[in-house]
């Protein structure tokens, strides 16, 4: 299975419109994969102080342009012949710090605007990060245990650039607590289905399922 047909449909069909335009015009340029990867995090960063300064409009403009500058490093770095291993983890990291400020700037909207909001703001943004960081975990480790056709279908519904533009139109609406629900109910409904199949083909001779972390 190719690394495109696990990608989101939000990637796939708007994001690359941008992101690849954007590669192809830095290729030429000094600039690296890696600082487009650290640009990426500090517009999330963006967005978490459009949040505390009582901008959730731009907070979500910023959020979406997160996502696609996420695509960027990645065409930037195949363009440029630079896809490296610590790249893949340097994006990997910086994404989960990235995921933590936009969900914390929502979390402080919701809690901040209690008309808008449900009980535990707190309670629900840590269940929604909590989910956005076992996603990705997860899904890493399937794919270092071979499973990576149980990645494909419906449950791409729960991947990074999906779960980012809920944010985005949850936070352009001002309805961040309840849009964090939603994503903590995707995020753990993609978990329990990838789980099932990982389960259900248990002996199908797939090696590595019961390898010690």
């Amino acid at each position: 299975m190719s690394t495109a047909s696990l990608e989101g449909p939000v990637s796939r069909y708007l994001n690359r419109r941008l992101s690849e335009p954007l590669a192809r015009l830095l290729t030429p340029t000094p600039i690296t994969p890696n600082q487009v990867s650290f640009v990426g995090f500090l517009v999330a960063l963006g967005a978490l102080a459009a949040f505390a300064t009582g901008q959730p409009i731009a907070a979500g403009l910023l959020i979406q342009t997160s996502s696609v500058v996420d695509g960027v490093d990645g065409d930037l770095a195949r363009r440029q012949g630079r896809a490296t291993r610590f790249g893949a983890v340097l994006d990997a990291v910086l994404d989960r710090y990235a995921d933590a400020a936009i969900v914390g700037g929502m979390t402080w909207w919701a809690w901040s605007h209690p008309e808008l909001s449900g009980p535990q703001p707190f309670v629900v943004g840590l269940a929604a990060l909590t989910g956005f960081f076992l996603i990705s975990y997860t899904r890493a480790r399937l794919e270092t245990e071979g499973y990576r056709g149980v990645l494909s279908g419906g449950a791409l519904l729960a991947s990074r650039d999906v779960r980012l533009l809920l944010a985005a139109i949850g936070s352009v609406v001002g309805q961040t607590y309840w849009t964090l629900v939603a994503l903590g109910a995707v995020s753990y409904l993609a978990l329990i289905w990838w789980l099932w199949l990982v389960y259900r083909d248990r002996d199908a001779g797939e090696a590595g399922l019961h390898s010690q972390t």
